[in-house]
């Protein structure tokens, strides 16, 4: 099974190249963003609260995150593969993903990070926010805040996923199919899902 975590601050460019990696993997497409925004739409408690914590521009609690994603999972056990689009955010999600995914033998394959710096991000989202209709896309502070949530918290998960050797930086800025071919590059080399063993590795070692 192959397992992708496309990573980068909000505005990288994860949306797009998640579209076009799902096509030619074949991979399930797994977005926190995506899920919230459903519950949101359906009007759930769940989506009421997620909706102030995102507008605010903060992250949703880990459990409400995990409890989404193990669903999926569970949802898609034949599935060739997953790509988890903008997750995990925090080292604790990504430690609690190990071993949710030991459970379903097997496990992350690489981390990819599109890289992108501040200024252009807040220029791709006050861009987006024209149309994409989410007040967290239309305030310039509220944007910051995103990123700055980004670099303090969800960038420490590379260093994680460094660790286990599955950590790949690519430049954000660029054209669309350049960056996909390169993404593709790297997991062409990863092809040979990790076994369980390597999952049952990396759970063993966040209880250690």
């Amino acid at each position: 099974m192959l397992n992708i975590v496309l990573f980068g601050p909000p505005g990288a460019g994860k949306g797009t190249q998640s579209q076009k990696l799902i096509a030619r993997y074949n991979l399930v497409h797994l977005s926190t963003g995506d899920l919230l925004r459903s519950q949101i739409t359906q009007g759930t408690e769940l989506g009421l609260r997620a909706k102030k914590l995102m507008d605010e521009g903060l992250l949703v609690p880990d459990e409400v995150v995990i409890g989404m994603i193990e669903s999926q999972l569970a949802n898609n056990t034949e599935a060739a593969g997953f790509i988890f689009d903008g997750f995990p955010r925090t080292v604790p999600q990504a430690q609690s993903l190990d071993e949710l995914m030991v459970r379903y033998d097997t496990g992350v394959s690489c981390m990819i990070a599109l890289e992108v710096a501040e200024e252009e991000l807040v220029k791709r989202l006050l861009e987006r926010g024209k149309t994409s209709g989410r007040p967290d896309d239309q305030d310039e502070a509220k944007i910051r805040r995103r990123v700055n949530v980004y670099n303090t918290e969800t960038a420490q998960v590379a260093g994680y996923y460094a660790e286990q050797q599955k950590f790949h930086a690519l430049n954000g800025i660029g054209a669309i199919e350049e960056i996909f071919t390169q993404i593709c590059d790297i997991i062409d080399q990863k092809q040979v899902a990790p076994s369980l063993s390597d999952g049952q590795q990396a759970a063993d070692e966040v209880k250690a």
